[in-house]
C-alpha cells in the first residue's frame, strides 16, 4: 500500500519548536518532490514548504526563516523543522508527494498523508 505518514505534531508554547516527519511506504521518495501543507480551522489549505528530489527548498513568506525542510532518501523520510512557532501556525500539517524532476511544486500531488495536528498556545 502506497502511503505517507506524518508524525511529530503536538501542543507547543509560542516560541517553541517542533519537528514533523513524513515517512513513505510502498514507494521510494527518490524521484519525488515533497510539499508540506497546512490547514487551519476555517481556512483553506496552503503550501508552506516544498523540497525537490535534489534537495532544493522553497518556503512561504509566512514561515521563511523559521521553518526548514530536509530529506533523507535512504530513510524514505522528509522532515519539517519548525522554530519560533506562533499561534498563527496552529493547523493540521500534511505532507504530499509528486513525482517530478522539475524542482518542487504545490499542485498536482500524487500522494497525501492524513495529517498531524500542531497547536501553538500558551
Amino acid at each position: 500500500q502506497l502511503q505517507l505518514v506524518e508524525s511529530g505534531g503536538g501542543l507547543v508554547q509560542p516560541g517553541g519548536s517542533l519537528r514533523l516527519s513524513c515517512v513513505a511506504s510502498g514507494f521510494t521518495l527518490d524521484y519525488y518532490a515533497i510539499g508540506w501543507f497546512r490547514q487551519a480551522p476555517g481556512k483553506e489549505r496552503e503550501g508552506v514548504s516544498c523540497i525537490s528530489s535534489g534537495g532544493m527548498t522553497n518556503y512561504a513568506d509566512s514561515v521563511k526563516g523559521r521553518f526548514t525542510s530536509s530529506r533523507d532518501n535512504a530513510k524514505n523520510t522528509v522532515w519539517l523543522q519548525m522554530n519560533t512557532l506562533e499561534p498563527e501556525d496552529t493547523a493540521v500539517y500534511y505532507c504530499a508527494a509528486v513525482k517530478t524532476s522539475a524542482g518542487c511544486r504545490y499542485r498536482g500531488m500524487d500522494y497525501w498523508g492524513k495529517g498531524t495536528l500542531v497547536t501553538v498556545s500558551s
